[in-house]
């Protein structure tokens, strides 16, 4: 369906600025609906046709019967309808009458209000209703209607929507939480039932008509505020220690002599005391999850710390071999922990992890002989951590595959890319180097090694994804900015990892 801003530019000669009053009156008219009890249109007039009203949005009520089960955006006015619309937009007032609606044998009506910015009719607002499907008369309703028209009044005086940033409505409550009516000394008039009931789980049960808020016992800043400042105020308060309750102030303005004053307001309530204990609980279980996650890793760390000791007590080259490599794995599966106890939720910036985790091996694997710069291109996306951790293992054994394959100590150092990055619903990571390449008939199914045993384990099983290790191209060392060198042909390690959407 398309925007106001789109309907507005497509058909008619509404100024920018003109489009925004409407927008903002639209972002408002849920309200305005549930105090009318009916549907509510916006025509505009359409460029090069004065018999033509667009009708550009609708809103439906939320506390009675709608009278348009179909959507009439981009429509336009009916034969019935343009008489009224054209009278109030002429005589700049309300005019209310019967119409027509096609499939409705019931008495349908139509009030026409003008909407005027800057001293100027852009538009009309139509509030459409059946009589004999509408709700029965009682303090209630007449209430929330006296409180329409006074809206109504604002709109047509140009004061309606609100100027300038105000609070937004999106998050507010609507009339049909709880609606209390204030006076001009901001003393409740009128309070809805369920407004009634919002009071007494505070624990106020004494009749609050007459009285302020502040009498009451209720936190009342917003309803100073929209007193002060001519303007909406939302705001979220804890009124006991059990009940939070989200308040929106929306005072009535009328022109007193030339000046603007508050002569009411009505307060809309609801309590949210529910919604808030589950927030507290999300933050409090997230605030564990992380806790565990830092917990791991400092274990890990101990682990990792013993292993090193131990090392250091070995007298065979091949012992203390395997438990370094031992001790850079842990080091792995530890540094993504740090990085979650700091992340929240489940999900992690894997280039988060990957920039320390190339630091972690250039910090194993340089020496003096053998100069190895890392570098890691594009991102990866955010992953979650049942993918980031055997990810992050696979990563390092495939570094230090390249390093340890393509750049013997006696043939100095080179230059080691990882490149990430996300292709719908896979992730792709490519290790390029720049050193000696596989040699020829290399299978990587028929590699015995631990490190590569543990790749093809990991990248089958947990992550369901494919690897190919292979030579590689001029033009692929030259994407990633490296230079063949004499008698290197470069190797290409290539992963594909399938992510789940949900």
């Amino acid at each position: 369906m398309a925007t106001i801003s789109e309907l507005a530019r497509e058909h008619t000669e509404l100024t920018k600025e003109q489009t925004t009053h409407l927008a903002n009156l639209v972002s408002e008219w849920g309200m305005l609906a549930d105090l009318c009890f009916a549907d509510l249109l916006l025509y505009v007039p359409v460029t090069g046709d004065s018999d033509n009203w667009l009708v550009v949005a609708q809103v439906r009520a939320a506390t009675g019967q709608t009278l348009y089960i179909s959507d009439w955006v981009g429509t336009m006015a009916s034969n019935g309808e343009r008489p009224l619309i054209w009278e109030a937009f002429h005589s700049r007032s309300i005019v209310e009458d019967e119409i027509f609606v096609e499939g409705i044998d019931e008495d349908c009506r139509m009030m026409a209000i003008p909407v005027v910015f800057e001293g100027e009719v852009i538009a009309i607002l139509t509030r459409e209703w059946s009589r004999r499907t509408g709700r029965q008369p009682g303090e209630l309703e007449r209430t929330y209607l006296e409180m329409f028209d006074r809206f109504a009044d604002m709109i047509i005086h140009g004061t309606f929507p609100f100027a300038g940033r105000v609070a937004d409505s999106s998050v507010a409550p609507r009339v049909g939480d709880g609606a209390i009516v204030l006076d001009e000394n901001a003393r409740v008039r009128y309070a809805s039932p369920n407004a009634t009931s919002a009071l007494h789980r505070v624990g106020i049960s004494a009749n609050a008509v007459g009285q302020t808020l502040a009498e009451l016992g209720v936190v009342d800043s917003s309803v100073r505020q929209a007193f002060e400042r001519f303007q909406p105020v939302v705001e979220e308060f804890e009124q006991t220690a059990d009940v939070t309750l989200l308040a929106r102030c929306i005072p009535i303005v009328d022109e007193i002599d030339n000046a603007p004053l508050v002569t009411g307001a009505v307060m809309l309530l609801r309590d949210v005391s529910e919604l808030r204990r589950r927030d507290r609980m999300i933050l409090s279980k997230d605030a564990t999850i992380r806790e565990i996650h830092h917990r791991v890793k400092n274990n890990l760390q101990t682990i990792s710390a013993l292993l090193r000791l131990q090392g250091r007590r070995l007298e065979s080259a091949e012992a203390k071999a395997a438990v370094a490599e031992s001790v850079r794995r842990i080091r792995t599966i530890a540094l993504v922990h740090e990085t979650l106890s700091r992340e929240p939720g489940d999900d992690v910036a894997f280039i988060e992890i990957v920039r320390p985790l190339l630091r972690l091996v250039e910090e194993s694997l340089q020496s003096p002989d053998r100069p190895m710069r890392f570098k890691v291109v594009g991102d990866g996306g955010r992953l979650p951590a049942t993918v980031v951790t055997p990810l992050s293992v696979v990563l390092t054994e495939l570094l230090q595959n390249a390093v340890d394959h393509g750049f013997p100590e006696s043939e100095g150092g080179g230059n080691v890319v990882v490149f990430l990055e996300i292709m719908e619903s896979e992730l792709r990571i490519e290790v390029i180097d720049d050193g000696r390449g596989i040699p020829d008939g290399f299978n990587l199914a028929d590699q015995t090694g631990l490190g590569l045993s543990i790749v093809r384990t990991l990248v089958t099983t947990e992550l369901a994804g494919s690897i190919v290790m292979r030579p590689a191209t001029a033009k692929e060392l030259k994407d990633v900015e490296l230079t063949p060198r004499a008698g290197n042909t470069g190797t290409v390690i290539s992963l594909r990892v399938p992510l789940n959407e949900e």
